[in-house]
């Protein structure tokens, strides 16, 4: 089971611009159109591979999310990821439509 973080506490923690690293799952034409402000995409099912590229350091806090609740590409993400030994690891569940529905920003690239 993942640790969850919630909306709030990942609003938090961008407005304090805490360090960590924010993880899209999604496809990449998902993420160019809106993802969360600061996030890189690494598509859940290419994660194994480049995860210890785009984020050597396995103590590194990482936030994974995905479009949805019902969406599973952020929980697989995130057990991938200790799996390969990530020790700080959370899952943003509700993922892009949760930050949308509460008038968050977004951003396009």
């Amino acid at each position: 089971m993942s640790e969850l973080i919630s909306r709030d506490e990942l609003k938090a923690k961008l407005d304090r611009n805490d360090s960590f690293v924010l993880i899209d799952t999604l496809p990449s034409d998902a993420f160019q159109q809106a993802h969360l402000p600061g996030a890189i995409n690494i598509v859940s099912d290419d994660i194994l591979e480049e995860a210890p590229k785009q984020v050597p350091d396995r103590d590194t806090e990482i936030v994974v999310y995905c479009g949805n609740g019902p969406c599973k590409r952020s929980s697989r993400s995130a057990e991938r990821l200790r799996r390969l030994g990530y020790t700080r690891v959370r899952d943003y569940h509700e993922g892009k439509a949760d930050w949308r529905e509460a008038g968050l920003p977004l951003e396009t690239s």
